[in-house]
């Protein structure tokens, strides 16, 4: 397996060879199974819930399950592009970006390994929501 150092050093012609394929699918895995195991503590941590009489300790016990809920939350979506991310890369799709066809560009999938657009069509999506709104 190649290090970010080798990948940052490869040239344009060698743009998601097979090295660097296989380097961000390993990437994406790792973070897949991250995101699962978090899953499987969440639910372990909520089952164990103990009820406690005082108002104010149970306040506290869910604010901090609400809390806990909405990261996991934001780790469902963020699976799903995981997975999404590894099926582009088995279909022979990732690292081009959806709307140009343009190549994303290594340092930015180190930076965001599931970005499915360049950053200028990132920046360019960015300023239409905030001219616009959604």
């Amino acid at each position: 397996m190649i290090t970010e150092e080798e990948l940052l050093k490869m040239g344009e012609k060698d743009y998601m060879n097979e090295a660097q394929l296989a380097f961000f699918k390993a990437r994406l895995q790792q973070l897949e199974k991250d995101l699962l195991k978090n899953a499987d503590e969440t639910t372990e941590h909520l089952r164990e819930t103990v009820l406690v009489p005082d108002p104010a300790d149970r306040a506290t016990i869910e604010e901090e399950h609400a809390l806990e809920l909405r990261t996991r939350d934001r780790e469902r979506k963020l699976l799903k592009k995981v997975q999404q991310s590894i099926g582009l890369i088995d279909s022979g799709e990732y690292g081009w970006c959806e709307e140009t066809g343009e190549p994303i560009g290594v340092a930015r999938l180190l930076a965001r390994p599931t970005a499915n657009l360049s950053l200028e069509a990132q920046q360019r999506r960015e300023l239409k929501q905030k001219l616009y709104g959604d």
